[in-house]
């Protein structure tokens, strides 16, 4: 399941869509069994974040804990981790997608960061985005009762 919370109020968001949204991207990653929360950022916060632990010192879109891997990932195998998602970096490069459908992008491939994909290879990248492109139809579908 993922938990969303907000800790910005900078950008005006339809918090009761994206958590709908949410349940949808949990149930089509299936994480259902899993803990995963969703914590939505402002730029200083996310800046913050992205330097101490990334060493890059500026805002990104969205960053992804993993909390099953390391020293301590067997101490409990139900929280798979954290997705932080700066809403005005969204806002910024959304383009023709609406914020909603920014701010679900960035959850999506923030939860499969979390159950291991990756993108810093050609084979794997393809990979993630085929699996974001399914997992944002069957939202999309979903919604349109298609």
């Amino acid at each position: 399941m993922i938990e969303v919370q907000t800790r910005q109020r900078k950008v005006r968001f339809d918090l009761a869509l994206f958590r709908q949204r949410a349940g949808l991207v949990s149930r089509f990653t299936n994480v259902d069994d899993k803990e995963v929360a969703c914590t939505l950022v402002s730029d200083p916060a996310i800046h913050e974040l992205n330097r101490d632990y990334r060493g890059k010192d500026k805002p990104t879109d969205v960053l992804s804990f993993a909390q099953n891997e390391g020293e301590f990932a067997d101490l409990n195998p139900d929280v798979l981790g954290d997705v932080i998602i700066s809403v005005e970096t969204a806002e910024r490069q959304r383009e023709e997608r609406t914020l909603l459908d920014e701010v679900t992008h960035l959850l999506i491939h923030g939860v499969l960061h979390l159950q291991g994909y990756d993108h810093e290879k050609d084979d794997e990248a393809e990979e993630m985005e085929a699996e974001e492109r399914r997992v944002w139809a069957a939202v999309h579908s979903t919604e349109t009762g298609g």
